[in-house]
């Protein structure tokens, strides 16, 4: 199974942080590439700008924890499961993380790549 992990410190509060990507339907707001996330109950279908959707689905959405876990049921994954953690380090800052494990392991590399990017784009947005 192949596994990635990204994560990025952000110079904003771990509430404000999670507001958004706690959010399962404001995935678009931060995640290039993303074009839309429709959410019904625990079911997530996120189309990309290539007009590919992935069914997903939400496994938890944690606000104590700020965790928020999915699996992408696309047919082309055998196994999926992303994790999203945002750790406060004090009232200003904290640490998000995001894991992915996937079948076949190309995917994990895939969307381990796109998350450093969305991270990427995430910090410059609560931080602008």
């Amino acid at each position: 199974m192949g596994t990635v992990r990204r994560h990025v410190v952000i110079q904003r509060s771990a509430a404000d942080v999670w507001a958004l990507i706690g959010d399962p339907a404001a995935l678009p707001q931060w995640w290039p590439g993303i074009e839309t996330a429709t959410v019904d109950g625990t079911s997530r279908v996120v189309v990309t700008g290539a007009g590919l959707p992935f069914p997903e689905q939400i496994v938890t959405c944690d606000e104590i924890l700020r965790r928020f876990q999915y699996k992408i049921t696309a047919p082309m994954f055998r196994h999926h499961l992303s994790t999203l953690d945002v750790f406060e380090i004090d009232d200003r800052s904290c640490l998000v993380a995001y894991s992915v494990d996937a079948e076949p392991n190309v995917l994990a590399l895939t969307i381990g790549g796109a998350a450093g990017a969305a991270l990427k784009h995430l910090k410059h947005m609560m931080e602008s």
